[in-house]
């Protein structure tokens, strides 16, 4: 599923994994969350729940441009740089155009909706 990520007028897209996880995060949008900076390579908002974590990977190693979920807080992790492997943080997305707009230091208001097919 392609997704929009709009922040000020100036829009990224982004495509989710094919995961229960990504599926239940699909399934809130559309969502207005502001981002805010944490450890300056990942921007993170809190979701209104908790994602499902059936079927999810202990953990991943994220690469730049990788939305994720931190099941342990849960909220959105959008990763700016790669990093090393994190425990709990599971994947739902990667940015296909426009991480730049995304990687701007927050706080900001993000609006992330499904792309009709």
């Amino acid at each position: 599923m392609k997704i929009r990520l709009t922040v000020n007028g100036r829009t990224a897209t982004a495509t989710l994994y094919d995961n229960p996880t990504a599926q239940d995060f699909a399934s809130l949008l559309p969502l207005s969350l502001t981002m805010t900076d944490y450890d300056t390579i990942e921007r993170v908002s809190d979701l209104p729940r908790k994602l499902s974590t059936q079927g999810a990977p202990e953990g991943m190693t994220p690469v730049a441009g990788e939305l994720t979920h931190y099941a342990p807080w849960g909220n959105l992790a959008l990763f700016i740089q790669g990093r090393s492997y994190s425990r709990s943080l599971l994947p739902l997305g990667k940015v296909d155009e426009g991480l730049s707009i995304l990687a701007q230091p927050g706080p900001y208001k993000v609006r992330i909706e499904r792309i009709a097919p």
